[in-house]
């Protein structure tokens, strides 16, 4: 990733508190050799995507046809999830999109937008919103309604 995804990713998860520590782990993509169909480049990712989830997590796939939440929705999931108590994995697919049962398997499909968005951006977008949540659900001045 280019210098300012990892700055913009690294700002707001230092920010995070500790109890929604925010941790990132790449998954190394597909090359893009032999002719590969965009079917087997989601297949293969999808089995390293499954290898690398914990077990007993709650897993939201970030997807252009998931729910698309406000900031105040998202700070309820995210309380719901501090409650549970169990970790919580985002999963952003690579260029050729989550595999279908990928999706399938999903705790949650959500959409931060019907547009298609560079992973780099997606990465930083989804780490400021789950601040900006955050700062919602400590009533915290940064979110303004």
């Amino acid at each position: 990733m280019p210098a300012w995804v990892d700055g913009a990713f690294g700002e707001y998860a230092k920010r995070m508190p500790r109890e929604a520590r925010v941790e990132l782990l790449e998954i190394r993509p597909e090359k893009r050799v032999g002719g590969k169909t965009a079917a087997q480049m989601q297949e293969a990712e999808m089995a390293r995507i499954q290898s690398s989830l914990p077990d007993n997590v709650t897993t939201i796939m970030l997807d252009e046809r998931g729910a698309e939440w406000s900031t105040l929705e998202l700070a309820g999931q995210m309380k719901n999830w501090l409650q549970d108590g169990r970790d919580v994995a985002f999963v952003i697919g690579g260029a050729d999109g989550l595999h279908p049962d990928l999706r399938e398997q999903a705790g949650r499909l959500w959409s931060l937008s019907r547009l298609t968005l560079p992973h780099g951006m997606v990465r930083v977008l989804l780490a400021e919103q789950l601040y900006r949540a955050m700062t919602v659900i400590q009533n915290h001045p940064y979110h303004r309604e």
